[in-house]
């Protein structure tokens, strides 16, 4: 039995290929929110980063890491940067001062409420260009698949991960 021969190499090929367009998805919401949030220099991560903290006071990078799906270490020099920025402090573990718990400065809690309007404007704008319904479908298919292959990601999303401090947190 003759094999079928194999497609063309084309750069079509590449362009409607779901991990290409996850690629330049990625590359386009980064693009917005940093267009939205210029005012604030707060990369999505550091973003990301600052809601957890806040979510969690006390928590430990490495939970923070699960928490927000990020390499650990990575992540290091993200903290660092928040710290430079006085909006993240560490504080010792009173159980293992070895153990350096993260929580957001006066400074840290206010940047985070100011830059919540330039974030809905950055994620509104992603979806801008579909229509209301197509909007909630993507919505819904994309939340489908991140949690189907969430187990495939090099960081799996491990919120549960920082439950015991959910009685801690704050409000922005």
């Amino acid at each position: 039995m003759p094999s079928k021969p194999a497609p063309p190499i084309t750069m079509d090929a590449v362009y409607a290929a779901p991990g290409y367009l996850f690629r330049r998805m990625q590359q386009i919401a980064v693009s917005i929110f940093m267009e939205e949030c210029k005012a604030f220099d707060l990369t999505p991560v550091q973003y990301a980063a600052l809601v957890a903290i806040h979510t969690h006071p006390g928590i430990d990078a490495t939970r923070l890491s699960a928490v927000i799906a990020f390499d650990r270490s990575t992540l290091g020099s993200v903290i660092e940067r928040l710290q430079a920025k006085d909006y993240v402090e560490r504080k010792p573990a009173p159980e293992d001062k070895r153990i350096k718990l993260l929580y957001l400065t006066r400074q840290g809690a206010a940047i985070l409420k100011d830059i919540i309007p330039a974030v809905e404007r950055a994620q509104a704008r992603m979806l801008e260009p579909l229509k209301p319904a197509d909007r909630k479908t993507l919505m819904g298919l994309l939340v489908q698949l991140v949690d189907l292959n969430n187990e495939a990601s090099r960081v799996p999303l491990r919120a549960e991960d920082a439950l015991e401090h959910l009685g801690k947190a704050g409000q922005v």
